[in-house]
């Protein structure tokens, strides 16, 4: 078997400081040795760009489907690559998102699982969660928001979603890490994402998810 980088994904909801966690995680890799690669989904591709614009306006199955190809687009032509130079792929965004934001768009958990069928594995699934309330706070001090994050009612539901994800992308065969973020500094959620992420050199291929 060839060794890759690892594949570390984060996913939680919008507010939840995602974005800033993921910042400091690398820097926490980069300080234990790894060479890491970040990037998000939708990806920068002119495609992944397209499917950002049009999430505003897009639902249901059109948006999950447009997701899903970005998705496999993105790891042939960025995530593969990049790992099978050894490089650690940090990846804002993955298919617990998906479990989460398209089932709360409508759609059926067993059809995002075939759609996304083929996916990496990633070494890490990180889940930030946090108290809806720190997150509402978060979220008007942030002042941009999209249709997913409208409401204290539409964060409890992602919140709650997520907790159900969890279990699902285990029997996938994700390794999950779920970080109560609520009290916890940028600094000290990349301190436990980076403990959890195996050395550099010692991840091997991994099998891809296979809907259930």
């Amino acid at each position: 078997m060839t060794r890759r980088g690892p594949l570390i994904t984060v996913d939680g909801p919008g507010g939840i400081g995602k974005s800033t966690a993921i910042r400091a995680t690398r820097l926490a890799l980069q300080t234990a040795g790894h060479t890491v690669h970040t990037t998000a989904q939708p990806s920068t591709s002119t495609f992944g760009q397209a499917v950002r614009a049009a999430a505003a306006s897009m639902h249901g199955r059109a948006l999950a489907l447009a997701v899903a190809a970005d998705r496999l687009q993105q790891l042939d032509a960025e995530v593969r690559p990049h790992r099978d130079l050894g490089h650690t792929v940090l990846l804002d965004r993955y298919l617990p998102s998906t479990l989460v934001l398209q089932r709360a768009d409508g759609v059926d958990l067993d059809y995002l699982l075939a759609i996304n069928d083929g996916v990496d594995i990633p070494d890490l699934s990180v889940i930030l969660l946090a108290d809806p309330e720190t997150i509402r706070v978060r979220l008007e001090h942030r002042g941009t928001r999209h249709r997913f994050e409208l409401d204290g009612d539409s964060t409890r539901r992602e919140l709650e979603l997520y907790r159900e994800a969890a279990p699902v992308l285990q029997d996938l065969g994700y390794t999950i890490l779920t970080i109560d973020a609520t009290h916890l500094t940028p600094e000290e959620i990349a301190t436990a994402i980076a403990s959890a992420t195996p050395a550099p050199g010692t991840t091997f291929d991994r099998t891809t998810t296979q809907p259930s």
